[in-house]
């Protein structure tokens, strides 16, 4: 199985497959391949169940493996709609992506003169949202050697488009998040922003409609700033606390604190008193043990499984160090 995460993140891809009972057979940057690969792993951006390796020095040569291993498994398969066509590989491999290039369209040029329907419906992007998809992805892991397989978990990060009246590179997080949870803030829905500035996430829930109180004493910037759907609170976001007891739709919370300190202050109270329906919570883990803390975050007895036994927790595209928490509350 091929795991596929954030470059740079790999150690800790492969220190969690390991911790849940999974066994690393290789690894390079942002990529991992597993057996006994356990259910949820917050560091894999995409899964490839089932990858057979490939390997030639010349373009021609290579996109003619690829094409064959594609043609063959399409027996006894017909392909009616738009089906994701993926070439990728490690971004940080200096001259990759050229190669990455030709391959691909050596392969397709071979589709098409087989299946010419199925080579029109070929789309170079993977699904957005959560689930598993059948396909063709094709991982270089150097120049000369792919891991090419159908069939694919999609966990929901991928790359978001900027704003430009977004006011911090935060509003990224966000907007991917709402991919991970598979739903976003709507028209007439309340959101609480604790540690809002200077008003990203803020920004994004009051696009789209949602009144949205942002708590902080830092000053709220661009988008933010003065949005008449946005009310901000001067106040310490660890002392908030909702005056309705029907509490909110949305709790956002993106503050660069210890974690175990946002998770009993922040998170138990609001998840266990039903502050909020549904929930995005970013946890720095820059200076704890990353796989101790999502120990801690998937154990039965956990705030989350708790009141939130189907949260997701990943590893955005977007995120440095830290995992963002998204859910829905149980009802009391």
């Amino acid at each position: 199985m091929l795991l596929i995460g954030q470059a740079g993140f790999e150690k800790l891809l492969a220190g969690e497959v390991t911790a849940g009972g999974g066994v690393v057979r290789q690894q390079g940057p942002g990529w991992v391949v597993a057996e006994q690969v356990p259910a949820e792993v917050a560091f894999a951006h995409v899964t490839l169940t089932g990858e057979t390796e490939l390997s030639g020095d010349k373009v021609n040569a290579l996109a003619q493996q690829i094409a064959d291993y594609f043609m063959q498994s399409l027996q006894g398969e017909r392909i009616e709609a738009a089906w994701p066509c993926v070439f990728a590989g490690p971004a940080e491999m200096v001259g990759l992506g050229r190669r990455i290039g030709a391959v691909e369209e050596a392969f397709l040029t071979l589709l098409k003169k087989r299946f010419s329907r199925v080579a029109k419906l070929a789309t170079p992007d993977l699904p957005r949202g959560v689930g598993t998809t059948r396909g063709l992805l094709v991982w270089f892991t150097d120049f000369g050697r792919v891991l090419v397989g159908r069939d694919l978990v999609v966990n929901g990060q991928r790359r978001m488009a900027d704003d430009d009246l977004a006011p911090s590179r935060s509003y990224l997080k966000i907007e991917e998040a709402y991919i991970v949870l598979g739903r976003e803030p709507a028209a007439g829905e309340t959101v609480v922003d604790l540690g809002a500035a200077p008003g990203g996430w803020s920004y994004s829930a009051a696009k789209r409609g949602a009144r949205v109180i942002a708590v902080d004493n830092g000053p709220l910037k661009g988008g933010a700033l003065n949005h008449p759907r946005i009310e901000h609170r001067m106040e310490d976001a660890f002392g908030f606390a909702p005056a309705d007891a029907q509490g909110c739709d949305w709790l956002f919370c993106d503050m660069v604190e210890e974690p175990h300190h946002v998770l009993k202050h922040i998170v138990e109270p609001w998840l266990s008193r039903g502050w909020c329906r549904r929930f995005v919570v970013n946890l720095k883990f820059g200076r704890v043990d990353p796989i101790a803390l999502l120990r801690e975050l998937r154990a039965p007895d956990s705030v989350l499984q708790r009141h939130a036994p189907g949260v997701r927790i990943r590893h955005l595209y977007h995120d440095r160090e830290e995992f963002t928490l998204a859910g829905e509350v149980t009802a009391r």
